[in-house]
């Protein structure tokens, strides 16, 4: 049991950060995550910042809301108990429930080197997809992206006229959109990256690394 500032310290050294809540089947989950009766009040990851303005720890607006009616009141750290919110001092110490989110969708404009070093500064590196099952959680992430696409860990070398992903694997798995990834960029002048369309199919596509995006960081 810890206060909220504590637990969310303790969530971002050991896990993600604490949990957020983004649809009915997220509450649902973070409901039965809660499987011992003696546990009532648990800290989740949404918190007052303004005059009536709650958002998540993550920095994202709290468009899900689940308050018990007449909540929220004057407090600014939000807990759930079964499966509804009420508010409550901060300084409380409660149980609390931490993410275990491996890929963080960033909703800052960055050009991709400098995407890249937020990633390793705060996280580990620009996420490298290179198997159809991280292709599938870039998917669930890419979502709520504020751009049309999202960079990925993925740059062009003109030297070598090849893809390569940061994390230094080559690209094996593909899932370029027709007409990009091709050798074609070869020829080009400007720094190709790899980005993922947040959109339609979600393919990877080929951007200016100079372009001002949304990126995923990865903690695998």
């Amino acid at each position: 049991m810890k206060n909220w500032t504590e637990a969310q310290r303790y969530c971002r050294e050991n896990y993600t950060d604490l949990a957020t809540v983004d649809n009915m089947n997220d509450m649902n989950k973070l409901k039965k995550s809660v499987n011992d009766r003696s546990v009532q009040y648990v800290w989740i990851g949404l918190q007052k910042t303004g005059r009536d303005k709650w958002q998540w720890c993550s920095g994202e607006p709290a468009l899900y809301l689940n308050w018990f009616t007449g909540q929220p009141e004057d407090s600014y750290c939000a807990m759930m108990k079964n499966g509804q919110w009420e508010d409550l001092p901060c300084s409380d110490n409660r149980h609390f429930i931490c993410n275990n989110n491996k890929l963080i969708l960033i909703k800052e404009n960055l050009t991709w080197s400098e995407a890249l070093r937020y990633c390793r500064q705060n996280y580990v590196d620009l996420v490298s997809v290179h198997s159809e099952e991280i292709q599938h959680e870039v998917m669930n992430v890419v979502k709520r992206a504020s751009t049309a696409a999202v960079w990925l860990g993925l740059r062009h070398s003109r030297i070598l006229g090849i893809w390569f992903w940061v994390s230094g694997e080559t690209v094996c798995y593909q899932n370029w959109a027709p007409g990009n990834g091709t050798s074609e960029e070869d020829c080009e002048h400007t720094v190709r990256s790899g980005a993922v369309q947040s959109g339609g199919d979600q393919h990877w596509i080929s951007r200016p690394e100079t372009d001002k995006l949304n990126f995923i960081c990865s903690r695998y």
